[in-house]
């Protein structure tokens, strides 16, 4: 009789870890607390307008491909990819905007322009990232950091130092640029890391070589489309999903879970897999002799921002704006410090607005534009109504000036989410929007481990263990979990 394996959440992780372990013969179970799948990149409709309510961004289109070929499927099965050129528009002023090419020999004439020269520094810059990427990608990503051992490959020692984890991101770009807006474009990818680029390893300038190389894309219907697609191959594979069953306590008892009680019932089972918030399946879904961490060890966690987004319906289309737009008109530093040295909310915020309206017809009304506005926060700000206004006109001020048009008294739909909805609706600890910071000390085997000490069958996939946050990552670390229970088993 095939085991029974209960996963907590159907996000990302959740959804690839329930499809590879039914995949391998188990008979999966997700327990989803909200009414639809998907997590933080769930969707929602109202008035004619499809808002997806988290990711935007499709950067690394291989690991998706790779996901769905386990199953013998394609991405292709499931959404339309597009390619977005240029891939974003920068705002660094009034009259002063960079539109960031697709090709690589376009952003070497782009980078000629603002810095004679540096176009051979640029191709320099993604060789070493590319190898970060392979390096990074192949071999740390998909191993399942339980121990330091797996990472003692003489291959792997070796290329630290070529790696850059002693070297930061800031550093490593200012020894090769010198035109500030270049070192700002260079520098945004790691702004979600969870450190400022001072403080965030080199290695990550593999980013850089996944945005200028690999390309940012868009699943025609939106990001949710994605989530369909997982869905769709899931229930196909026969995994069953329950919907609104929030679990609020994993039975174990002589150290063993046995069983999963839900706010409606009681699932057996011989697993568990954690794809909810960890600290929150471990500090309030286990007993406190069941626990691993204390609550002193998640206190000290470093955490990536949060975020206070905008759903906005516009009754017209914009000017001036791509499907995804940067806001740096403001001082990049000390917006960065505010989300991770000084946490506060900002003086002069940093924002970004995806319009995808702009590519995508059917996620607005004929004539109508969807914006997504979304602005970096410090995990565990006080989040009241009274700040989200002020900050909702902050930057909606700014961008009625930048584009040159009234903006605001033609939103036909609005909503606010921050802090106190991600802890709600998604249980986030400190209310973060993107998980665990990836700074060196929170590095692979550093990062709270996929398999409990305590309770032998409990695992854990997503944003807070390894290989880290983001959506490529969280979709790698379901798998990384599913092979790790499976090998396990011996299967």
């Amino acid at each position: 009789m095939a085991k029974k394996v209960i996963v907590i959440g159907s996000g990302f992780s959740g959804l690839a870890a329930a499809s590879c372990l039914a995949q391998d013969g188990y008979d999966v179970t997700i327990l989803e607390k909200n009414d639809a799948p998907g997590g933080r990149a769930r969707k929602f409709e109202t008035q004619g307008f499809t808002f997806d309510m988290g990711p935007s961004w499709y950067w690394m289109p291989e690991v998706f491909e790779e996901y769905f070929a386990r199953f013998g499927k394609k991405t292709s099965d499931y959404y339309n990819l597009v390619r977005l050129d240029p891939s974003y528009r920068i705002f660094f002023g009034k009259n002063d905007t960079m539109d960031v090419p697709a090709g690589v020999e376009e952003l070497c004439q782009m980078f000629e322009r603002y810095e004679p020269g540096s176009s051979a520094n640029l191709k320099k810059f993604l060789a070493e990232a590319k190898y970060k990427y392979e390096v990074g990608m192949g071999e740390f990503v998909r191993k399942p950091s339980l121990s330091f051992w797996e990472f003692a490959d003489l291959r792997i020692v070796a290329s630290l130092f070529r790696l850059q984890m002693f070297q930061s991101v800031s550093s490593h770009i200012r020894k090769l640029f010198k035109n500030q807006q270049l070192i700002e474009l260079l520098e945004f990818p790691v702004l979600f890391l969870g450190a400022t680029p001072e403080k965030t390893p080199a290695l990550y300038s593999l980013m850089n070589y996944a945005d200028m190389a690999l390309g940012t894309w868009y699943p025609m219907g939106g990001m949710a489309k994605i989530i369909e697609g997982m869905v769709a191959l899931a229930e196909e594979l026969g995994v069953k999903i329950e919907l609104g069953q929030e679990v609020k306590q994993i039975y174990v008892p002589n150290g063993h879970a046995t069983k999963v009680i839900t706010s409606k019932g009681e699932f057996a089972c011989d697993i568990v897999v954690g794809g909810a918030d960890y600290h929150h399946v471990e500090q309030h879904l286990l007993k406190e002799e069941n626990r691993q961490y204390s609550e002193k060890y998640w206190d000290k966690r470093v955490m990536a921002p949060s975020s206070l987004l905008f759903y906005l319906g516009i009754d017209k289309k914009l000017d001036n704006l791509q499907h995804h737009n940067l806001f740096f008109d403001k001082n990049f530093r000390q917006h960065a410090v505010e989300i991770y040295e000084k946490p506060e909310w900002p003086s002069d915020p940093l924002f970004y607005v995806c319009a995808p309206s702009v590519t995508d017809a059917s996620v607005a009304p004929e004539g109508c534009e969807n914006l997504f506005v979304l602005i970096p926060l410090a995990p565990d700000l006080e989040d009241t109504e009274e700040m989200r206004e002020k900050y909702y006109h902050i930057v909606m001020e700014r961008l009625e000036d930048l584009t040159g048009q009234d903006v605001r008294n033609h939103v036909i739909y609005k909503r606010a989410f921050a802090h106190n909805d991600f802890k709600a609706d998604y249980h986030a600890f400190k209310g973060n929007a993107y998980g665990l910071a990836n700074t060196l000390l929170q590095t692979a085997f550093l990062k709270p481990k996929i398999q409990s000490t305590k309770v032998k069958n409990l695992y854990y996939t997503g944003q807070l263990t390894a290989p880290g946050p983001g959506v490529p990552p969280s979709l790698i670390s379901g798998q990384v979990v599913a092979s790790e229970i499976s090998r396990q088993a011996g299967r």
